[in-house]
């Protein structure tokens, strides 16, 4: 059993690395984090007269930009006037041009929520009448594209920086302290913290283009660069830099002056390092806490330090089992047993804390049991549980390996010093017959290396160690597949937020309908459906106009669970009056604008309960058809 790793476990590396890149790159544009729960004029309404304004109501306060509403005419020409306005709490608005004619016009929106994610999207409303549009709403470039996927890629990595510069830190200083002098350990140390550095940097000349135009173009912009350094992600960036410098000062007196102590002179140096190295750790999470999720939200006072201790945890737990992977497999010095079984205390510790932060964090971006199933986010978490659980499984079969490990090498290790004076002295004894002297030296190098590889193959030869090493490595993959589901998730809207959109919006549906319906006789049908594939959840929704006998306006909208409008390929309806067995009379309607479908006079024979069947496409393969039944006449 050799020290290095094996075509086997390659392969396997491989493998996890290509499933994380999976991940990354399926996740798509960063989810809303800020929702859209109303707009006045409302999505698809048909008003009499010309609005003065169009404003929206988001879930969460958001930031503007001067071009964060659009309003645009049928032929995409821009009719809004002056720059988007507070109105008043989460709702935003933008002045449009007196005396708009007849058509259908569509409101694009692109904000930054509170916890700095690029929020998109757009709707349509008419004034008089529906009409043809040439504005395509489909392409939400906010968080897309390569600048999407190269941010994505450094929110990944600047994880992985940290986890592997903190945990390895946490290890050596806590559990090996031989390991200062280790060459893998140091650059394993060092790589954790050029990752991070050099991912910050990357995210903080992304951070412009990624929130605007999502143009490579834009990423070396001096002018958007001056502006995100004036926002809250900007200032955590920055933050995150500054404390990378206090960092690197403690790299190198770890791996300088503290390697070079003797071991009662290591006890202050311990602890000094230790405080100091807590509280550089403690402030790189923070930089996350201030600009994320925990900074938003209910309880945010209690949630960001809940999340720094959190990602303090998942640093040492998993940055040391790197760290620990690393000395298995590449060091050439042997970590004893002691040292193991030290860093198993530190990481049951840490699996504790996780587990408790995690639990508060789940129900605060949750809270309901139906979240879990029913969002996005909430799918994610099983996932992400589950891969902590078996992590967990993992690590207690590498207690019992760390238990049993033979304290042969300890023994082993022991005589390493001894053999090496033997060589040394008889280097020395050599020196001393003059013209030998450097055949003895020559002599004495090669029973030291001789011996070197003798007690690495009994070292690699411990049934205990090899196991060890195995569950380890399983360990190691396992965590590198649940870091890139824990990436994904922070750009995913908390479960907690789309439930309350989604309720929000219902209840301005539910309102304007009753008015609606009150004034003038419409139906509306709200069906939600799931095609099956793997983008195929949404609601449909059907209004009738004035829904009496005779000709009607019917008009389809189509949209995501997150409100956004659905592009799909085909809308299909058919109506049947089952008493008088009537049908089924199919209306194919007209495509309008992205999400949105049109028929008009509609013809309705007869008063009564009718079945109103929609068909959805959302892809050559994966359609289906739901119905709710209206009183028609």
């Amino acid at each position: 059993m050799t020290q290095t790793i094996t075509p086997r476990v390659r392969t396997l590396v491989l493998l996890l690395l290509a499933t994380c890149g999976l991940l990354l790159t399926t996740a798509g544009p960063a989810s809303a984090h800020a929702a859209l729960t109303g707009s006045d004029p409302q999505q698809g309404v048909v008003v009499d007269k010309a609005p003065d304004q169009v404003s929206l109501t988001f879930s969460e306060k958001v930031a503007l930009s001067n071009d964060s509403l659009r309003v645009l005419d049928p032929k995409g020409k821009a009719v809004q006037q002056g720059k988007p306005f507070e109105v008043g709490g989460t709702t935003y608005g933008i002045k449009v041009h007196s005396g708009l004619p007849d058509g259908t016009y569509t409101v694009t929106y692109q904000v930054v929520s509170a916890d700095s994610h690029p929020v998109a999207g757009a709707y349509t409303f008419s004034v008089g009448a529906p009409s043809t549009t040439s504005v395509s709403v489909s392409g939400d470039t906010a968080g897309g594209g390569v600048v999407g996927w190269l941010y994505g890629f450094g929110r990944y990595m600047s994880y992985a920086g940290f986890i592997v510069l903190v945990g390895g830190a946490a290890f050596v200083l806590g559990c090996w302290q031989r390991g200062a002098g280790v060459k893998p350990m140091q650059r394993l140390v060092v790589g954790g913290w050029l990752t991070l550095t050099s991912a910050t940097l990357l995210l903080l000349l992304l951070r412009g283009s990624y929130t605007g135009s999502g143009k490579v173009g834009d990423v070396f912009d001096l002018d958007l660069l001056g502006n995100v350094l004036q926002t809250k992600a900007g200032a955590a960036l920055v933050s995150r830099l500054l404390l990378l410098a206090a960092a690197a000062l403690f790299i190198s007196v770890l791996f300088g002056a503290y390697d070079k102590r003797e071991d009662e002179e290591k006890r202050d140096l311990t602890f000094g390092l230790a405080i100091g190295g807590t509280v550089v750790a403690a402030g790189l999470a923070a930089s996350w806490a201030m600009a994320e999720h925990a900074s938003v939200g209910i309880q945010a006072g209690i949630a960001m330090p809940v999340d720094v201790i959190h990602l303090l945890a998942v640093a040492t737990w998993l940055g040391g089992l790197t760290a620990l992977l690393v000395a298995l497999y590449r060091s050439d010095a042997p970590i004893e047993s002691a040292a193991v079984r030290r860093f198993s205390h530190v990481a049951f510790g840490s699996v504790v804390a996780l587990v408790a932060t995690g639990v508060y964090q789940s129900w605060r971006q949750l809270g309901s049991w139906s979240a879990f199933t029913g969002t996005r986010y909430g799918q994610l978490l099983l996932v992400k549980i589950g891969l902590v659980a078996l992590l967990v499984g993992i690590a207690f079969i590498s207690r019992r390996w760390t238990a049993q490990l033979a304290d042969t090498l300890v023994r082993q290790n022991k005589r390493a010093p001894q053999k090496e004076r033997v060589a040394a002295s008889a280097s020395g004894s050599g020196k001393s017959k003059g013209g030998g002297s450097k055949r003895a030296a020559q002599l004495a190098r090669q029973q030291a290396a001789m011996d070197t590889a003798r007690q690495k193959r009994t070292r690699d030869a411990d049934p205990n160690r090899f196991g060890l090493r195995r569950s380890v490595l399983a360990e190691a993959g396992v965590a590198v597949v649940l870091l890139a589901v824990t990436t994904v998730l922070t750009q995913t809207e908390p479960g907690r937020t789309e439930e309350d959109a989604k309720a929000a919006k219902a209840a301005s549906s539910s309102s304007s309908s009753s008015s609606a319906s009150a004034g003038s006789g419409a139906v509306t049908l709200d069906m939600s459906f799931d095609t099956g594939g793997t983008d195929g959840k949404g609601v449909v929704t059907v209004d009738f106009d004035p829904a009496r006998v005779g000709g009607n306006e019917m008009h389809v909208y189509v949209q995501r669970s997150n409100g956004r409008a659905f592009d799909i390929p085909e809308v299909k309806v058919a109506l049947t009056l089952e008493a008088k067995k009537i049908g089924p009379l199919a209306i194919t309607p007209d495509r309008i604008a992205t999400g949105h479908w049109s028929a008009s006079n509609v013809q309705i024979p007869m008063a009564g309960d009718w079945k109103v069947a929609v068909t959805v496409r959302t892809s050559d393969i994966d359609q289906t058809t739901v119905s709710k039944n209206a009183q028609i006449g």
